[in-house]
């Protein structure tokens, strides 16, 4: 357990700068998500309500908290490994929770504008940006917020970092 403990709070700050790119798209995504989620009821209490989740008022609030802080601590890479993992579990529960039914067409959401409606492929569709995000903080949770970030200012104010010109 301390091994796992210590993989999520130390993380690697040594990767290329560039790793900024892909943490503000996702940070930036879930940051702005969880904002509309508050503005618009639709996408917050009422899709959450849609969607047969106990107590959705508190479920879509706390959601949103936790995408817009998740998401600003993603853009500053601060904490980077602990929030990509829990975006991982959350985008893995929204597509199940949400593209289980497309697929039927039994969904409580409306259904595509235009088709596919339904089956695989109207999923497949629906799960573009979904699929993109997990795989991003998938990327993150495996490489760390790289050298443009918080956790590398941490890491290296403890210790000298040297570099290789």
């Amino acid at each position: 357990m301390k091994k796992i403990i210590n993989w999520f709070i130390n993380p690697p700050v040594t990767g290329q700068s560039a790793i900024l790119i892909l943490r503000l798209m996702a940070g930036s995504v879930f940051f702005w998500e969880g904002i509309l989620k508050f503005v618009y009821t639709n996408q917050g209490v009422g899709r959450f309500t849609k969607l047969g989740f106990p107590f959705p008022e508190t479920t879509a609030h706390f959601i949103a908290v936790g995408e817009i802080i998740g998401g600003l601590l993603l853009i500053f890479g601060l904490l980077t490994r602990i929030t990509a993992f829990y975006f991982i579990v959350q985008m893995i529960v929204a597509v199940l929770s949400t593209k289980i039914d497309l697929y039927f067409g039994t969904s409580p959401l409306p259904l595509p504008p235009a088709p596919p409606k339904t089956g695989i492929w109207a999923v497949l569709h629906e799960i573009r940006s979904d699929y993109a995000q997990i795989l991003t903080c998938l990327f993150l949770l495996i490489e760390g917020a790289g050298r443009r970030s918080v956790d590398f200012l941490i890491s290296t104010s403890q210790k000298k970092v040297y570099s290789m010109s």
